[in-house]
């Protein structure tokens, strides 16, 4: 198996539970990682055997301009669009961070999770 990684995506976004996130937004940061089978694309040097990376970076850069309340949610809505879009895929982890969060203390960032 194969993997591709997008890594170090920053996006300004308006995710997040409170009122003042969804007005202001902030500062997210996305990396992805993908396995799939581009033995064609070792070959024959041609993007057919492979998955395009800025199809990829499209779907994420559309989920993260669509609001959501919860990272896992937003999370949630990026891996369906993986699967659904790019069907030779057979794992993803995708890691989501809110940079300078809004917490009571001095956080550099949250971050959730998703391997599946």
């Amino acid at each position: 198996m194969h993997k591709i990684l997008l890594e170090n995506m920053i996006f300004h976004a308006k995710h997040g539970f409170f009122e003042e996130e969804n007005i202001i937004g902030g500062k997210f940061e996305v990396n992805l990682e993908i396995e799939t089978d581009f033995q064609q694309g070792l070959k024959e040097d041609e993007l057919s055997g492979t998955i395009d990376y800025s199809k990829v970076y499209d779907l994420i850069a559309l989920e993260m301009s669509v609001p959501a309340k919860l990272l896992e949610n937003l999370g949630g809505r990026i891996v369906d669009g993986i699967y659904k879009s790019f069907p030779t895929v057979q794992f993803v982890k995708l890691k989501i961070s809110k940079l300078n969060p809004p917490i009571s203390g001095e956080v550099g960032r949250v971050s959730i999770v998703i391997e599946e």
